[in-house]
Order: C-alpha cells, then sequence, then structure tokens
C-alpha cells in the first residue's frame, strides 16, 4: 500500500511541476490516471515520450518539426516573400489559426529579457537576419507580444534590418472590434490613438 501511496505522490508532484497546474489540480490529474483504463494512460505516456523522441526545431524558421522542416516551410503554396517574426510556437499557432497570413514564418524562441538573463545571442536573431540577408522578402513583420521585452526585441531586430531593402511592419495594436470603450484599459486606449488610421 505504501509503495501506491509513492507512486501517486510521485505522480502529483510530477503533475505540479507543469505550468498553471497546482497541487490541487495535480491531485485530480494523478487521481484521474488512476480510474482510466490501462491502456489509455500508457497512450499519454507514449504521446509524451514521442513528443520528446520526435519534435524538435524546424532548421530553417524554428518552428515545431517532426523532420528537418515544418510543414509550414516545406508548402509551396506559402507567400514566399513576406516573414512573420514571432517569439514562440505557440505564437505561430494563434497567428495560423486566424486563417488570414498565407506567408513564411521565424520563430526566436524567447524574447530579450535582460532582467532574466535572455540577451540575443541566446535567440535565433542571428539566423534571422543571415535568412533575410540571403532571402527574397519584401516585408518582415514583427509579431513579438506587446510589451516592454517584446517591444524592445522588435526594435533590435529592426536596426539589425535597417541596412536592408525590406519594409518592416508592426501588428496593429489597440481597441479591438466589438469592444466597448469604457472597459479598455489605459495601455489599449494609448496604443489605440497613437497607431489610429485613416478612415
Amino acid at each position: 500500500m505504501s509503495e501506491l501511496t509513492q507512486s501517486v505522490t510521485r505522480l502529483v508532484n510530477e503533475f505540479s511541476r507543469l505550468p498553471g497546474i497546482g497541487k490541487k489540480s495535480a491531485e485530480r490529474l494523478a487521481y484521474h490516471i488512476l480510474r482510466i483504463h490501462r491502456n489509455e494512460a500508457l497512450e499519454l505516456a507514449d504521446a509524451i515520450r514521442s513528443v520528446k523522441d520526435n519534435v524538435q526545431s524546424c532548421r530553417r524558421c524554428y518552428n515545431l518539426a517532426e523532420g528537418d522542416e515544418c510543414a509550414i516551410c516545406r508548402d509551396p503554396s506559402r507567400q514566399q516573400d513576406v516573414l512573420c517574426v514571432v517569439e514562440q510556437p505557440r505564437d505561430l499557432m494563434a497567428i495560423e489559426q486566424s486563417g488570414v497570413y498565407r506567408g513564411l514564418y521565424h520563430v526566436l524562441l524567447g524574447r530579450i529579457a535582460p532582467l532574466d538573463g535572455i540577451g540575443p545571442e541566446q535567440l535565433t536573431i542571428d539566423a534571422l537576419v543571415r535568412r533575410v540577408r540571403e532571402g527574397s522578402f519584401k516585408e518582415i513583420i514583427m509579431a513579438t507580444n506587446p510589451t516592454v521585452e517584446g517591444d524592445g526585441t522588435a526594435l533590435h531586430i529592426s536596426n539589425l534590418l535597417s541596412d536592408l531593402p525590406v519594409h518592416i511592419t508592426r501588428l496593429a495594436r489597440g481597441i479591438t472590434s466589438g469592444s466597448v470603450l469604457e472597459f479598455a484599459n489605459k495601455e489599449i486606449l494609448a496604443d489605440a490613438m497613437t497607431g489610429r488610421q485613416t478612415f
């Protein structure tokens, strides 16, 4: 009985190390694993093992891939002269789910954050600059997060690319369609006023 308790405790501890999972959620997950059929639990374990064994960074854009290149880089129907720069693969997926962008991507694998000890050399910025210099891109879209670190990263990259004949743009910000002004925070309102467009 104590062995089972040790195993459950270990599972709870492992689940609680996941981001956003507290002790209570970890306990619920562990007891769920105990209740489901053995094959179902082993499928989960196999899926985790498969991800760790097979998923790597795309050699071109640093998106998640199960080979040398990701599906987006292999797709010849993508617009080849527009490059969208994002911080993480999950940001790329958010843009893809919008269905409005059909160009290529470059994933930085983070953002410049000096307080966290993350400098440009720890990101894929050198590979990005090399890719833009060697490619035939017309536009580079800076799609880093609208934070101090995200803006600083975008500015740093823009400075590195300033001598190239490429148009550098930034994602629009401000009031979302269907929202109400009185509920928008001051940062959103400031972005919307600063980035206002001709009507």
